[in-house]
């Protein structure tokens, strides 16, 4: 697969991840911060306040996730390159 083909299907995965993340995280929080029945047409201070913190928490995890896994993959590749040079 040539570069660029290959750095297009990166970003639209991306995309797509990012999308996905989007969605969970709207249906998480809407879930746990609104009641189902709406009362009012505007958003209480309490429903606020809950899905303000809900929305950081989501985003605090899913960069600390994106961290841990980056570094996994580095250490894997680390490991790879040294079997293959092992090996070699």
């Amino acid at each position: 697969m040539d570069p660029m083909k290959a750095q297009q299907l990166a970003a639209e995965l991306e995309v797509e991840m990012m999308a996905d993340m989007y969605n969970r995280m709207t249906n998480a929080c809407h879930r746990k911060c609104v009641p189902p029945h709406y009362k009012e047409a505007e958003l209480t201070k309490g429903e606020s306040v809950c899905l303000d913190r809900c929305v950081a928490k989501y985003l605090d995890l899913h960069e600390r996730l994106g961290r841990k896994l980056t570094e996994l993959s580095v250490q894997d590749e680390e490991m790879m390159r040294k079997a293959a040079v092992g090996s070699g």
